[in-house]
């Protein structure tokens, strides 16, 4: 019987070695890359049953290159693994069958009982609100995550997500919006 081929995807060294190692009994491990542009290259030409995607990669994070994963390889299953505890990161990494740990569940279902717009369009999540009226106060990506004390990648995320859910080009558009949503 063949065993399933992995591809394992993060951009530390010591956790790829780690994951190799619990996975290679039972798994063929294809490949180790240690960044989601290589992931995209390698995964096409190995088409590995699963990808095992860290989600906090530098240059292109594990959320925007798991659509692109998925687009090339629709059969690849795709695990998605994430050190931040943010329940909107979780939301936006979710797609199609998915397994998330007991306290990210939890998150989440408090989050859409708190909020039960969720699935409209064009409403901000609790935490983008959050990150706009700190941003539109004029603070930096940095200072707006040691406030909610996250990473500035995470606020990165969500500033480049509001601006594209909104069309927004420019961070005099972001002030706007706030003004307009009454984030003060």
């Amino acid at each position: 019987m063949r065993r399933p081929t992995i591809l394992l995807v993060d951009d530390h060294a010591l956790v790829l070695d780690a994951f190799k190692k619990l996975l290679e009994p039972e798994f063929e491990v294809v490949g180790t890359v240690s960044d989601s542009r290589e992931a995209v290259s390698f995964a096409t030409v190995l088409k590995p049953d699963v990808i095992v995607l860290d989600l906090g990669m530098p240059e292109i994070d594990g959320l925007h290159a798991g659509p692109e994963l998925k687009k090339r390889l629709p059969r690849t299953k795709l695990i998605v693994l994430t050190m931040n505890e943010d329940s909107d990161v979780a939301s936006e990494a979710l797609r199609g069958r998915t397994y998330v740990t007991p306290m990210t569940e939890r998150q989440l279902q408090e989050k859409f009982i708190r909020c039960p717009e969720i699935g409209q369009s064009k409403t901000l999540t609790v935490r983008q609100r959050e990150v706009l009226k700190l941003l539109a106060e004029g603070r930096t990506m940095r200072e707006t995550a040691d406030i909610l004390h996250v990473t500035p990648r995470t606020i990165a995320f969500h500033k480049y997500k509001i601006m594209e859910e909104f069309g927004l080009k420019t961070n005099s558009d972001l002030v706007k919006l706030a003004l307009r949503e009454k984030v003060y």
